[in-house]
């Protein structure tokens, strides 16, 4: 990494751990109906599903502070809520960005949003921050610094996945709604101990970062996920001594042109990281030779 090129990523960290609470109070005002009258101003006629005007309020302000301090000469940005079909962002270094990660949970109030920022060195996490403002909780990592949770109050905490190895012995957590038949079938067919369910993949990723969970696993149907939606988790885990990759074991990259992953992935607690991917392939082999 041309370190010489960028601020230290620990005072990029700082920085984004700021921005990313005054986010997180946004959503949780007009979680709360305190902003805009009570009125989210839902369209649906979003392509991947219902905006609110918090989406946008959060978005304004995360790319409205984060460009006063990183120029957008030098730094990229990819946010869900300003994307418009291209090729890849020319700069080495890229803010991706999903200021409101589980639109649909915002709107049915169940409380499982999240708010991602990460920022990209040449298609992969170097800095990330996920924040749960229902949690009142804020994830964040930089590359082989550790994963971190903080709290309002200001307490930071070093945070690491669950010990467990065995698949048996395995929590898996999934969407609550993205799942059709061919993915429900396969996750049905994992040997593994019990299922949750959550939200946003920010929140999902925050329950194997907590030991509630080991596994989450994502497959693409006639949609798949964005970068937004896994940039900012995936670093987290890594750095909490977790794994996320494709099925093949290959890893995610990011800024390609093309925003969707296409395909399969697992993130877990890495202690059967390669037989759980090697038991999703031939699973889901037999699934589709049905």
């Amino acid at each position: 990494m041309e370190t010489t090129q960028t601020k230290n990523l620990e005072e990029i960290l700082k920085v984004v751990r700021s921005v990313a609470w005054g986010a997180t109070e946004i959503l949780r005002s007009y979680y709360r109906r305190e902003a805009n009258k009570g009125n989210l101003d839902v369209n649906e006629d979003k392509k991947d599903g219902p905006i609110t005007a918090a989406d946008l309020a959060a978005n304004h302000y995360i790319l409205e502070k984060l460009q006063e301090v990183f120029a957008p000469d030098s730094f990229g940005y990819l946010s869900e809520e300003t994307y418009q079909e291209t090729d890849p962002i020319p700069q080495d270094w890229v803010w991706i960005i999903d200021p409101l990660d589980g639109t649909r949970d915002f709107i049915d109030k169940t409380g499982e949003y999240a708010l991602h920022i990460a920022l990209v060195y040449k298609g992969h996490p170097v800095v990330s921050v996920v924040g749960i403002p229902e949690a009142k909780k804020l994830y964040f990592a930089a590359k082989h610094q550790g994963t971190f949770v903080e709290t309002p109050d200001g307490i930071v905490r070093p945070i690491r996945v669950s010990g467990r190895n065995q698949m048996k012995d395995l929590f898996l957590v999934v969407s609550r709604t993205h799942r059709d038949d061919r993915f429900q079938e396969l996750i049905n067919s994992l040997p593994l101990k019990d299922c949750n369910y959550m939200g946003s993949v920010g929140g999902k990723i925050s329950t194997i970062l907590e030991q509630k969970s080991d596994v989450y696993a994502s497959l693409s149907g006639k949609s798949a996920p964005k970068d937004w939606d896994f940039a900012a988790p995936e670093l987290l885990l890594i750095e909490a001594g977790g794994k996320f990759t494709n099925f093949d074991g290959t890893p995610l990259a990011y800024n390609k042109g093309d925003v969707e992953q296409w395909g399969g992935l697992i993130a877990s607690n890495g202690h059967c990281h390669e037989l759980l991917c090697q038991k999703a392939i031939k699973l889901l082999s037999k699934i589709d030779d049905k």
